[in-house]
């Protein structure tokens, strides 16, 4: 079962609109963590797949990809643009 923050979290990654992004620190406040950034990042990981969640739609808090190169910052790039 997942918890609370968990479902709010995946409803509010589920819904950001295309052309849009959101940051893991503002998600999780919304899903009402205030310091649950981490917390969304291992989420993505974890869950991406499983809730088909659009999780290239997340950037760090300077509004850039968190990802390095050859590890996921391409594609995320590509899928942004």
């Amino acid at each position: 079962m997942l918890t609370s923050f968990t479902q709010k979290a995946l409803r509010i990654i589920q819904n950001i609109p295309e052309g849009k992004v959101m940051t893991y620190g503002r998600i999780a406040a919304f899903a009402g963590k205030t310091n649950g950034a981490r917390q969304i990042s291992r989420l993505l990981h974890s869950m991406s797949q499983k809730h088909d969640l659009p999780w290239h739609r997340v950037v760090n808090a300077q509004g850039k990809i968190s990802l390095r190169p050859s590890y996921g910052y391409e594609l995320q790039r590509a899928l942004l643009e």
